[in-house]
This record gives structure tokens, sequence and C-alpha cells, in this order.
């Protein structure tokens, strides 16, 4: 049967579907259903798209009329108010995938963000435990409360397997392969894989597992790995204050988080020799690029053994060990004559 819709009634329906509100819970959707986004990056997506609409909104602007000088104005005005430029960088880039977005639906027949520029960073090299500061936080634990052993488990799980936070605190007992030593991972989109888990690691969840079996659990919650004392399964915040309040006991003076066990754990696969692919692998990056940031690491730690452990780089009472130092006035006159000659 066919329906006929009077072009007023057609012309209203488009023009409610181009409402500002209504664009934005289609690229919600957009990122739900066919990027599979979790919540918590759908969260992230849209709080930073909400500061581009405040923005419009203000300045009496349709996201369908954005032009390049629009959104060039925006970028100026999340440096001016401080935001920090790691920040706005990811608030920029979301602001391009909305933009890609509205090209892609047929909102709009160009792409206003594509030569909108983000600011230049510096290189940032995260924080990394080594093994003997990763056992010190573990042994900092008063295993006589009744979440000492969850919380080894929870460091050496992160640790050994290079897990997320988020993907921790959604681990699954059924998605524990103990006998084979392999977890199912459910990252980023919603994509799954499979890490190796250590005997180390297994070991402490065991313990746990010993004292998770007393416990009250709440309907709904049986699955999960980790608990907290009222039976239901932990959040990341939780994760986050539990790692800071060890590091204090541990004494360890970087500035950590659960994200920096992620790190410690590429770290010590690269120099160990693994390869770059399989450690992007292990980590579910879908880029190569992402990973790449641990050879920065693994080359500064380089750098630094060769600056302490070369014979052309030792001091030793003004002594290296092919024969006498020069001092820094030595150093300058020795490239002056080079200069002349």
């Amino acid at each position: 049967m066919l329906i006929f819709v009077a072009p007023k009634v057609q012309n209203k329906m488009e023009t409610s579907k181009k409402t500002p509100t209504n664009i934005v819970r289609a690229y919600q959707r957009y990122l739900k259903l066919q990027r599979g986004y979790s919540a918590n990056t759908l969260d992230a997506y849209m709080r930073d798209l909400q500061k581009l609409t405040d923005y419009l909104s203000h300045e009496d602007k349709h996201l369908l009329d954005v032009q390049l000088e629009d959104l060039q104005h925006f970028a100026a005005g999340l440096h001016d108010i401080g935001i920090h430029p790691r920040s706005q960088c990811r608030i920029l880039s979301g602001v391009r995938s909305f933009f890609r977005f509205l090209q892609l639906d047929s909102y709009r027949d160009d792409d206003p963000s594509e030569l909108l520029e983000s600011p230049v960073l510096g290189e940032h090299l995260p924080e990394v435990l080594t093994t003997a500061e990763v056992d010190a936080l573990e042994d900092s634990i008063d295993l006589s409360k009744w979440e000492g052993h969850r919380n080894r488990a929870i460091i050496e799980v992160l640790f050994s397997c290079g897990l997320r936070v988020s993907e921790l605190v959604n681990l699954k007992l059924s998605n524990l392969y103990v006998t084979e030593q392999y977890v199912r991972v459910l990252g980023k989109g919603s994509k799954e894989r499979l890490v190796p888990i250590s005997p180390k690691a297994i070991r402490e969840l065991e313990w746990w597992f010993d004292d998770r079996c007393h416990m009250d659990i709440k309907h709904g919650e049986e699955d999960y790995v980790f608990l907290n004392r009222r039976g239901a399964h932990l959040t990341r915040t939780m994760i986050l204050i539990m790692i800071k309040r060890q590091a204090i006991e541990a004494g360890i003076t970087k500035t950590i988080s659960p994200h920096t066990l992620r790190h410690s754990f590429a770290t010590a696969l690269l120099e160990g020799g693994a390869d770059l692919r399989v450690i992007q692998t292990l980590l579910g990056h879908e880029n190569i690029g992402t990973t790449e940031i641990y050879t920065h690491i693994d080359m500064t730690t380089l750098r630094q053994e060769i600056l302490e452990h070369h014979p052309r780089n030792m001091r030793r009472s003004g002594l290296g060990v092919d024969g006498p130092t020069l001092d820094s006035t030595d150093k300058v006159d020795d490239e002056q004559d080079v200069s002349h000659q």
C-alpha cells in the first residue's frame, strides 16, 4: 500500500531531522551502532561535542552552517580558557569525527573540519614501572584485610596481561581459561582478543577466589571477577584510588595510575625482544602507530644505559677507560684548534 505524504508534511519532517538535537542523536547512534564504541567512549565523545554545540549556540550558529573559520575560533577559545593542549587535540579530533559523519550521512556536502589544525604536542613518554617496582607495589598490600588478595590479583593481572582498567572491571569468570592460561578480553569497539595470563597472575587469582567464594554476591554480579565488599563489580575510580594508595605505601614517587601497569607490560615485552606487531595485538591497538610510543620509551632506556655503561661515556675521577677525559675548558680549546685547521 502506498502512503502519500503531503509536501508540507515532508518538508516539516526534513526540517525536524536537521535540528541540532536530532543531528547529535543521530551521531550518537552512529558511534554506538556502527562504530561499536563502549559506553565510556561514547560519553567522552558526547561531552566533547557538547563543548562545540554550546559554543555554536552562544554564537547563534547552526551546525549545518559552520565553516572552517568558526571551528578555528572555537579551537582558539579552548586555548584561551586554559584547556590543556592534549585535551584540545582530543576535543578537536572528536569535532572532525562529527563533521565526517555529517558528510557521510548527507547532512552536508562538505567537511569544514578537514583543514582544522590541532596544537603541536611535544613528545610525552608515559611513566613505566620496573618489575621490582611492581613487586614492591604488591608487597605493600596488607593481606590481613579482606581485600588484600583481591588487590594483589588486580595489580598482577594488569601487569601480566596489559589490560585497560575498563577491561579489567568488566572481566568475567567465563572469560578466564585457566588451564590454557588465556584470558578473553572485550576491548574498545567491542573487539575481542585472547591474551596469555602468567602463572603468577593465576596464583594471585586463586588466592582471591578463596576469599571471593565466601562473599554475599549481588544478583547479576556473579560472573564478574573482581568485586567490592558489597558484592558488586568494581569501578575504574575504585581501582585508581587503590593503585595510588599502594604507590604511596610502597614508596614509589612516580605519578602512576592503572594505565601505568599497561605501559609497563608493553615496555617489558619490547625490552625483552618481543615483536612490535605482537605487542599491538596483545594491547588491542587498532593502529600500529599507537604501539610505537613504546619504541621511544625503549630507546630512552637504551640511551641511558649507553650513557651509564659505555666506556666512551664513563667518568671515573676524570679518567675514562681509555685514558684521561677533557674538562670543559679543554673541550672548547680543542674545538677551536680544529676550526683553524
